[in-house]
């Protein structure tokens, strides 16, 4: 158990005696946990905030009249914040050693540690409460820090990953500026309708899915690309060459010739479509 540091406060030297000799046969270690620590005799508040200071319990023993009274309560006020508990003692009139009656101080001491531990009583519900408001704010504190921990490392895994994000997307950029640049120095655009209507003002635009079957028949990938109306190439003379040897495939399709042994020189067109197919 905790022992009590109780320091007492008297006016003089002789108060010291008095008090010194009331305490004799008090088992006040046994009976109450308590051990006097220092008797201080002064008025001086200076000297007595000195004395006093971190004290359990002060008991400030003044003579029952109306100065010690006055002493009592301006030592009170300059002491109270600076110990634990501060309670007053009345010590009997014309109390000097050789005519006190040490019995009945020593009651009044004794009674003084009663007040004061009722006084503290008084104050353990409150106490007690203000305990467990403390646990519980402890607790919930120590969720919340673990919380804030939790929260900090995800911010920054994903501090670190929106790092990571961004450093790709300004790789994407860079990669797409350069394609642009790359693009927009070696390739054209052209609509077919503007393009085949150039070269053949009365046939009809026939379906794109002809022209990208001649640009894989030719081989032309990634030189010309067929789409959505439109046709990138690197040249208008590549497209123009394209667009005329889907027309002549279309026109051998559309009328077809059966050989003849009489006219060996028809397969003309033919030879013509290749000697155009190796021009591109």
């Amino acid at each position: 158990m905790t022992i009590v540091d109780v320091r007492i406060l008297v006016e003089g030297a002789s108060d010291v005696e008095v008090v010194s000799k009331a305490l004799q046969g008090l088992a006040l270690g046994s009976e109450y946990s308590i051990t006097i620590s220092s008797i201080i005799p002064t008025t001086n508040i200076e000297i007595a905030k000195s004395a006093a200071a971190g004290a359990d319990l002060l008991i400030i023993a003044t003579d029952a009249d109306r100065v010690g009274r006055d002493l009592a309560e301006r030592l009170y006020a300059e002491l109270s914040e600076m110990v634990g508990h501060v309670e007053r003692m009345k010590l009997p009139l014309g109390h000097d050693l050789e005519h006190v009656d040490v019995e009945l101080v020593r009651k009044e001491l004794k009674n003084t540690l009663v007040r004061a531990g009722l006084k503290s009583l008084q104050i353990l519900p409150e106490y007690m409460g203000m305990r467990n408001r403390l646990l519980d704010l402890k607790g919930r504190y120590e969720g919340l820090l673990r919380d804030h921990e939790e929260l900090e490392k995800a911010y920054r895994s994903l501090e670190k990953s929106c790092e990571e994000l961004k450093s790709q997307n300004e790789q994407l950029l860079n990669e797409n500026s350069e394609l642009r640049k790359l693009l927009e120095g070696r390739v054209n655009t052209y609509r077919v309708e503007e393009v085949w209507k150039s070269l053949f003002p009365a046939e009809e635009l026939p379906d794109e899915s002809y022209i990208g079957e001649a640009v894989e028949k030719l081989g032309l990938e990634g030189k010309v690309i067929v789409g959505q109306g439109h046709i990138y190439a690197e040249s208008r003379k590549l497209v123009e060459d394209l667009l005329k040897t889907v027309y002549l495939s279309l026109a051998i399709r559309e009328k077809p010739r059966p050989p003849s042994p009489e006219t060996p020189e028809e397969p003309a067109e033919e030879e013509d479509i290749e000697k155009l197919l190796r021009g591109l």
